[in-house]
């Protein structure tokens, strides 16, 4: 790929064999962040890879050296310790870190992941050497999404707020709860991708999807709430890139990419045989799957053809009959990762989140400017804007922006007043990148 190479391939061949999971006590560790700088590079490089249509190297190697068991793994241990461990390192009335830059880290790790997974689970043949934890992933999307549904009974995502007044650790906590939102939409992707799998997946996956979680009513709930669209000041908009993007009104037909893998989720659990035969069309599956219908528009279906076959399974549904509760005998796998996990560390978190406070997230000026020295190693600016298919963005108001911050060159913005408003909050990051630079 010649300039647009952040790994060369026996480099990415090293990283990808010396990937491990990592215990709950020891995330954010020395070892951990070099890990997680590792992931970084590979998820990057996997979306230069699939930009440039130039073959899947990092996709191949997980798969050859059997590491997507190990990503999911570590892709719930950071969503156990996102749920038992940083709330209470956000209680502790101790800990009051000048700079949560370490902390952060952590918390982005999930995304990371899934969004490494959501490059590379494209592919079927990742899929399958994903093996049983196939089955923790599928929960782990259903959690993602029931999540997704909720928030978006109650206005959907939060907004970004700029206050001089926040602490470091509730700034922190916004951005983790902003986050949230954009790894719910990751693990959609994922999902889809699965279902792409359907008539190959293990008895006990299918009856996971079908039965325990019913993911095909959830779905139809995602496309009445729609989350990733809203109305603001009369113009619709879209979440698409990481941020809300206005919908020009001869676009507005268009279908949303994330709209079309909840479409091709469906119709891959409704119409193959594999999963018609071992999903219970009950009166409330019926009731909720013939809300379909209403969706199911010319225009619609002249962007997804396909989706004519769904139309045709409907209106044979909605003469049917409801079915009773099935009631086979089914020996099933179930989910052991986090599981596992949590019995390994019940009781533990308290004592977990002191001995990071300790051992992880207070650390010296001079590990904090080495720290952030890798990371402009990882995050080489020329590699990204290469990459990128569009302009970059001010990072106060989301506007086209054509100005970068002159001091440590990270962030962009489309005008002075703009840069002054989001020092507040920008100016320790740009202060350590620039002392780290210096260190080089």
């Amino acid at each position: 790929m010649g300039d647009l190479e952040l790994l060369l391939p026996g480099e990415a061949d090293v990283v990808v064999r010396r990937l491990r999971s990592f215990p709950l006590r020891e995330i954010g560790s020395g070892g951990w962040n070099h890990q997680h700088e590792n992931l970084e590079k590979l998820n990057i490089q996997a979306i230069l890879d699939a930009t440039a249509n130039q073959g899947e190297p990092i996709q191949e190697l997980l798969v050859t050296h059997r590491k997507i068991p190990m990503l999911v793994e570590e892709l719930i241990a950071v969503e156990m310790w996102k749920q038992k461990v940083f709330p209470v390192l956000c209680r502790l009335e101790d800990f009051k870190p000048h700079n949560t830059f370490p902390i952060y880290m952590v918390v982005h790790h999930e995304a990371s992941i899934i969004n490494l997974l959501e490059t590379v689970f494209f592919h079927k043949e990742v899929c399958e050497s994903a093996e049983d934890t196939v089955l923790d992933l599928v929960d782990y999307c259903h959690r993602k999404l029931t999540l997704l549904v909720a928030r978006s009974g109650h206005g959907g995502p939060p907004e970004k707020e700029e206050s001089q007044y926040s602490t470091p650790m509730q700034e922190l906590q916004k951005q983790a709860e902003l986050m949230e939102f954009e790894i719910a939409l990751k693990a959609l992707s994922v999902l889809r991708y699965i279902t792409d799998c359907v008539d190959s997946l293990s008895l006990s996956t299918l009856n996971r999807m079908l039965s325990t979680h019913n993911l095909p009513c959830l779905l139809v709930e995602l496309l009445e709430h729609s989350p990733w669209s809203r109305r603001e000041g009369g113009k619709l908009q879209q979440f698409e890139g990481g941020r809300w993007q206005t919908v020009a009104p001869s676009e507005q037909q268009k279908l949303s990419k994330l709209d079309g893998q909840v479409w091709i989720a469906l119709y891959n659990l409704l119409l193959s045989s594999e999963a018609r035969a071992r999903y219970c069309l009950s009166s409330f599956a019926k009731g909720q799957l013939l809300k379909l219908r209403a969706f199911l528009t010319d225009t619609l279906l002249d962007q997804l053809p396909n989706l004519a076959d769904l139309q045709g399974f409907l209106a044979q549904l909605a003469l049917a009959e409801p079915q009773p509760p099935k009631k086979d005998l089914v020996l099933e796998e179930i989910p052991e990762i986090w599981e596992r996990l949590e019995r390994e560390n019940r009781g533990k978190w308290q004592a977990i989140a002191k001995h990071q406070l300790q051992h992880v997230f207070s650390p010296s000026e001079q590990d904090l400017q080495l720290q952030a020295r890798r990371w402009a190693e990882t995050y080489r600016l020329d590699v990204l804007e290469a990459a990128a298919p569009e302009r970059p963005h001010c990072a106060y108001c989301g506007a086209e922006a054509s100005k970068r911050c002159s001091r440590c060159q990270n962030e962009w913005y489309c005008c002075r007043e703009c840069q002054v408003k989001h020092w507040v909050k920008h100016g320790k990051t740009c202060v350590l990148a620039t002392q780290g630079d210096r260190a080089k």
